[in-house]
């Protein structure tokens, strides 16, 4: 009789503990697509800050080669434009605003290459040394993002993880694919000697 009672205990414990493993399996999973999601995201908020920081400091050059800028009412409209897009821009609009704030700094810094007044200016040396320490702190959390999206992306593809995050509603997440990626980033270095 205790032998009836051990096997039959075992035939339904059994299954319950394989059931609970599994359980605690997809919970792991669940978790961990979570934990990413939100580590992208924070992450996300850290490159909108340093895009914010760049344009500040654009806005900032900009003043200090006043002057000199054809159109300038124009250019601190657009940067006006770009800062108020940065918070709610998801990935391809951050690529947008990165590539048009870009584009300005480099108009900026080709003026002052025409104009060695500007270039000897110590506020512009100033200025130009620090659109360069954003400009990297920007590529390393442009770095972190990828690979947190990368790892993201691949439990959305791969089983079971990808059953969890169907259950979950996540959906794959954009890679920040930034100009310099496609072209070289401007050539800086020589603008300000240290």
């Amino acid at each position: 009789m205790n032998d009836l009672n051990l096997n039959t205990l075992l035939w339904i414990a059994a299954p319950v503990l394989f059931i609970g493993a599994i359980a605690i399996y997809f919970a792991y999973l669940y978790n961990r697509l979570f934990r990413y999601r939100n580590a992208a995201d924070a992450n996300l908020g850290q490159i909108k800050v340093a895009l914010k920081k760049r344009l500040d400091m654009i806005e900032e050059l900009l003043g200090a080669v006043k002057g000199y800028v054809q159109h300038e009412r124009r250019i601190f409209e657009n940067l006006a434009s770009l800062r108020s897009k940065i918070f709610d821009a998801g990935a391809d609009e951050l690529n947008e605003i990165d590539r048009e704030s870009r584009s300005i700094t480099s108009s900026i810094m080709a003026l002052s290459e025409a104009y060695p007044d500007l270039k000897a200016n110590e506020t512009v040396k100033k200025l130009m040394d620090a659109i360069i320490s954003v400009e990297e702190e920007i590529a390393r959390h442009r770095y972190t993002y990828n690979n947190i999206v990368q790892t993201f992306n691949t439990m959305n593809d791969t089983i079971p993880s990808s059953f969890v995050a169907n259950i979950a509603g996540h959906e794959k997440l954009d890679y920040l694919q930034f100009e310099e990626d496609v072209d070289q980033r401007p050539d800086v270095t020589g603008i300000s000697q240290r």
